[in-house]
């Protein structure tokens, strides 16, 4: 096909047979990876073009030949890769697919990815910003996202409702090829990005799905409610599960039991994320030269730094010392 005629041909950000190349600008685009060709005797062709907006992106990829791909985990970001031809074999976490242009991958941030592409796969990718698209699914259910999304890897691109979202993506591409589009006018895209994550999330199954699909929110009894105060009035407190159900007034067995139905959580993954929330506010409160991440962590009761950083990362799509930093 020439040139002219490929997926956002006038957004060319390189093309390359330099293996190292290829990585370092692919890399710069989504993540660090390992890029390696399978095939000793293969010429790589490789080209990506891209339109990244604020929340989203979308991009063109082609490496001309086969080649395995290990980023690891995304942690920020998340991916809908749409083969226009060939295969791809996909793993991320504990699920494999074979993609193909009848399904799409749809890998989650947390959950280690390997891919191996064949000759003859160029994809056309979406990318989301994670913590816009954790707001974003927030603002659809009225509540804070406390868990992180989990896609099914496979996405049936045959569905109406994955057809209905391929239209939305085919809009933004268009516009974004159109010399003076749609997506050159900021509150035009950001009305794009919203209606593509809206769609998103109602058409591939993940674990908020059911909530989305209309069941009720349930009402936590007058206990857990004040447990929720007592964990987010004395977050900073040395608490135990104990002394939460002493506070409230009932045993520690049907205070863990009313967490579980009413919150699908437990008291004390409930009090970790409050203490979480609060080490964010105050890290982005805060100069780089005022504190450190040790301290504020600390004040919160994380008092181990790889299994706190682990946890904020996971929470947060990024690690603490870049949340002080910005």
């Amino acid at each position: 096909m020439p040139t002219e005629e490929l997926p956002l041909a006038n957004h060319q950000q390189f093309h390359t047979a330099d293996i190292w190349e290829a990585r370092a600008a692919v890399g710069r685009a989504f993540c660090p990876h390992d890029l390696r060709i399978t095939q000793r005797s293969a010429t790589l062709d490789a080209r990506l073009h891209g339109a990244p907006f604020d929340r989203t992106g979308l991009y063109y990829l082609d490496y001309g030949t086969e080649v395995r791909i290990t980023p690891g985990d995304l942690e920020s970001f998340f991916l809908v890769q749409i083969p226009l031809a060939g295969h791809a074999e996909i793993t991320c976490g504990r699920e494999e697919i074979i993609s193909s242009p009848e399904l799409a991958s749809v890998p989650s941030p947390t959950g280690k990815l390997d891919m191996r592409w064949g000759g003859g796969n160029p994809q056309l990718i979406v990318w989301f910003d994670r913590a816009s698209l954790e707001s974003h699914l927030g603002s659809l259910l009225g509540r804070t996202v406390r868990r992180p999304i989990v896609f099914s890897l496979g996405m049936d691109l045959t569905t109406p409702d994955s057809r209905s979202w391929l239209n939305i993506v085919d809009l933004v591409r268009r516009e974004a090829e159109a010399p003076g589009g749609m997506t050159s006018r900021p509150i035009v895209t950001k009305q794009l990005e919203s209606l593509l994550m809206t769609q998103l999330l109602m058409a591939q199954p993940h674990n908020y799905t059911p909530a989305l699909l209309g069941e009720q929110p349930r009402v936590a009894p007058p206990a857990v409610r004040r447990a929720m105060d007592v964990i987010e009035g004395h977050a900073a407190e040395p608490l135990t599960v104990a002394e939460i159900a002493e506070y409230v007034g009932v045993g520690v067995r049907a205070l863990q039991e009313g967490f579980r139905r009413h919150l699908d959580t437990t008291p004390l993954a409930y009090l970790r994320e409050v203490r979480l929330d609060r080490v964010r506010k105050e890290l982005l409160a805060s100069y780089p030269g005022a504190t450190t991440v040790t301290a504020v962590a600390s004040r919160w009761g994380f008092f181990h730094p790889g299994r706190f950083s682990l946890a904020y990362r996971q929470r947060f799509g990024e690690s603490p010392s870049k949340t002080l930093r910005s």
